[in-house]
């Protein structure tokens, strides 16, 4: 017997833009007779353009959409915004249909695809509960068992015979999450639902997302929290403009994702009339450059040695309390380092109109080998943001062996310092 539990063939999914239709079947007949002597559109208005067919006006979500997913897996969907994941999660839960293909699903769904999906405002927390479980196929009995420890997951008891158009969005989604994964269905469909809610709320999430694929039941989640995805799903699914570009094992899909980022990697990137968030001239980024310890100019790096990132900057107007910075992220989109020009000093710091060179020195036996995106921040600290620019630059650290006659084993983690000091002693008992 197949293990298959969602099974996608050709999937498809067209949306047409714009104006439909006249309003009546008289007026649509006209427009369509229109057109097919060459005419223009009766029902344009004075300065429109006839659009002909309007062909350009129907665009593809999904195109040809094909792959599988095995009972007990946890499959990871992700994506640039607007590329089709949720239309994807939408059709499997039969909120919407495919123009074309086919989806087979076998086992009861249970979906959260925005805060409070499927949940009455105007119900209490309590009787929302029941309604959700309804709908699932399940009896009243069977909600009760579950009905404390959802809850209590939840941690919304004060207020569960309140209307839920009275909760915060934060409370919304604890109880719409709790009712989801704890009413026992066979497929788990998450979009987003990490978006909201407290550090202490995504984790026990996480939790008891992995307790539900552990117990054989299937989870697909759509996160653009790539450490999330890394760390409960072992296959992934890369969607971008409608086409599946890479499915696989999760590591090596989100090393695809990130790379097709058009990063420099030769270690010198300009911008000739300077570069800022949209609207800012008062500061405006000239260059970024990394330079080995033999001071050239590359990405190309050892994680033993001290590399140098360098900053030009053009300020045009006179700025107090100024800050230029650094950040380097790993290639699943971890913060792993994260530094200024003028770290932890928050006094009064007048910078003139002018040119600036900010360099900043990574210590060697810092970082652990691997790829890293460097990105550049400039700001005045809670007042605004004058430059977000991210991933410049892809950095290729590679292992440094001290020791040629034995290989260095590389750590866990993404620091890997040369030695920390241990003491060990052989305990004596009488």
């Amino acid at each position: 017997m197949s293990n298959t539990v969602i099974s996608i063939e050709n999937l498809s999914k067209a949306y047409r833009l714009g104006e439909f239709g006249t309003g009546t079947f008289y007026g649509d007949l006209k427009r369509w007779w229109a057109r097919q002597r060459g005419k223009p559109d009766p029902y344009l208005k004075i300065g429109e353009t006839d659009h002909g067919k309007r062909e350009s006006e129907t665009i593809w979500a999904l195109k040809d959409v094909n792959f599988t997913v095995q009972q007990g897996e946890a499959v990871g969907i992700i994506g640039r915004n607007g590329a089709g994941k949720s239309t994807l999660l939408k059709i499997l839960s039969q909120v919407t249909a495919p123009t074309c293909g086919v989806v087979n699903v076998k086992g009861r769904i249970a979906s959260l695809l925005e805060v409070g999906t499927g949940f009455h405002p105007e119900l209490t927390g309590r009787e929302n509960i029941f309604l959700n479980g309804a709908i699932m196929g399940m009896t009243r009995t069977e909600v009760n068992r579950k009905f404390d420890e959802i809850v209590d997951f939840s941690g919304v008891e004060q207020f569960i015979d309140t209307p839920v158009k009275r909760y915060s969005s934060g409370m919304y989604v604890r109880l719409a999450f709790a009712v989801a994964a704890h009413l026992d269905p066979d497929i788990l469909v998450l979009d987003e639902v990490l978006a909201v809610g407290d550090a202490e709320f995504q984790r026990k999430c996480l939790e008891k997302m992995a307790d539900v694929a552990n117990n054989g039941r299937t989870i697909l989640f759509v996160s653009h929290n790539m450490s999330s995805v890394l760390h409960l799903c072992k296959r992934c699914v890369w969607i971008d403009h409608g086409v599946l570009k890479l499915e696989g094992l999760t590591q090596d899909v989100i090393s695809n994702y990130y790379g097709k980022v058009n990063v420099d990697t030769s270690g010198l990137k300009v911008w000739e009339a300077g570069i800022s968030n949209q609207g800012v001239n008062e500061l405006k980024i000239l260059s970024v450059s990394v330079f080995n310890a033999g001071n050239e100019i590359t990405t190309n790096l050892t994680n033993r040695q001290p590399f140098t990132i360098e900053v030009n900057y053009r300020i045009n107007e006179s700025l107090s309390n100024c800050r230029v910075g650094i950040l380097l992220s790993s290639e699943y989109g971890t913060f792993v380092l994260d530094t200024n020009d003028n770290d932890f000093d928050y006094s009064l710091d007048l910078r003139q109109p002018g040119d600036y060179v900010a360099r900043c020195e990574i210590p060697g036996n810092l970082l652990n080998s691997g790829n890293y995106y460097l990105s550049i921040n400039a700001g005045i600290p809670y007042v605004k943001s004058l430059a977000w620019i991210e991933n410049i630059m892809l950095l290729h650290l590679e292992d440094f062996e001290i020791d040629k006659d034995r290989a260095v084993d590389k750590r866990n983690g993404f620091i890997s310092p040369d030695k920390f000091k241990w003491q060990w002693s052989k305990v004596e008992h009488d």
